[in-house]
């Protein structure tokens, strides 16, 4: 009885050491050491962005721990709360980021722990800051987007561009063109015919076109050289000027519009009868007399020319 008590004995211990062994195992194949010191993290991320459990967590490119578990927010907002196993003690300040990023070229993730500047430092329990880096296809995605929307539009715009040509270019419009080119070519071989009527006439006037620069360049060797009495002539007219225009020339004017408003007032009054000159213009009878008195005295003098002894009596003493 003894024996067979001390046989289950040795069974329940190698089950507990294997189960044991199994436990360790299990641990150490997920990251977790039991027989080190460790903390835990927690990191609050509106996408995960492809990171899983038992991704590694790094400092400075270093892996200090792993990601433990990944669950959403029990306050059903969406957001995925993060758990972060971190072997050892190493202190890192309170305001560091948990930055999730590409630990390969191959899209695989992990957290790294970007260094905070606070001196306090981040206690077991807390919750990091979080942040998402791009990974190097969104990158790609992100710079090539624009230019996928430009070339987009440019395809449009061709498109849109040969539909209006083929538009455009119909029988008439090509019609048109040809008889354009038709005429440009006409237009362009009257220039070349006018070119060649103006080389010809300017060889056949040379000389006369030597000729009138010739004379060109001697009237301004002329004005060249009478600049001095062009000014003076110039200087003289300026000296009129200022005379005229120092002279009492509207004074002289009010004068003789003066002049002749009396003197047309003198005319009006000769007209209308007044004073004596006015009697004798409009008087007729008197004009008569005088025109009688005038040719009675014509008549004497003739009698006195032809019969001076009649009114000339001489005496001898």
């Amino acid at each position: 009885m003894a024996i067979k008590f001390k046989r289950e004995i040795k069974i329940g211990v190698i089950f507990i050491i294997a189960t044991l062994v199994l436990i360790w195992g299990l641990m150490y194949l997920k990251g977790l050491e039991l027989l080190t010191s460790s903390r835990t993290f927690y990191a609050v991320y509106d996408n995960v962005d492809g990171l899983v459990v038992s991704n590694p967590v790094t400092l400075n490119g270093l892996q200090i721990g792993q990601v433990n578990v990944l669950q959403f927010d029990a306050r059903h907002n969406g957001k995925i709360i993060c758990e972060l196993y971190i072997k050892g003690d190493y202190p890192f300040p309170k305001n560091s980021i948990a930055r999730i990023r590409s630990s390969s070229l191959l899209g695989s993730k992990e957290v790294a722990i970007i260094l905070g500047n606070e001196a306090s430092a981040a206690k077991n329990g807390d919750t990091l800051k979080t942040e998402i880096e791009a990974s190097l296809g969104s990158e790609v995605n992100k710079q090539l987007l624009p230019l996928k929307r430009k070339a987009e539009n440019l395809i449009s715009s061709i498109d849109s561009v040969a539909t209006i040509v083929q538009l455009v270019l119909n029988r008439n419009t090509r019609e048109n063109l040809v008889q354009a080119i038709d005429h440009v070519k006409d237009a362009l071989a009257n220039i070349a015919h006018a070119t060649f009527d103006l080389d010809t006439l300017i060889t056949s006037q040379r000389k006369n076109l030597a000729g009138i620069i010739i004379n060109v360049e001697s009237i301004s060797r002329n004005l060249k050289q009478n600049n001095e009495k062009i000014t003076n002539i110039i200087s003289n007219l300026s000296d009129v000027s200022d005379s005229l225009a120092k002279a009492r020339i509207p004074s002289t004017i009010m004068q003789v519009n003066l002049a002749v408003k009396s003197l047309n007032t003198t005319l009006e009054k000769i007209n209308k009868g007044d004073g004596s000159l006015g009697m004798l213009v409009n008087d007729q009878k008197l004009y008569i007399d005088v025109e009688n008195a005038a040719r009675n005295l014509n008549l004497l003098i003739e009698d006195l020319k032809a019969n001076p002894k009649k009114y000339l009596k001489i005496s001898v003493f």
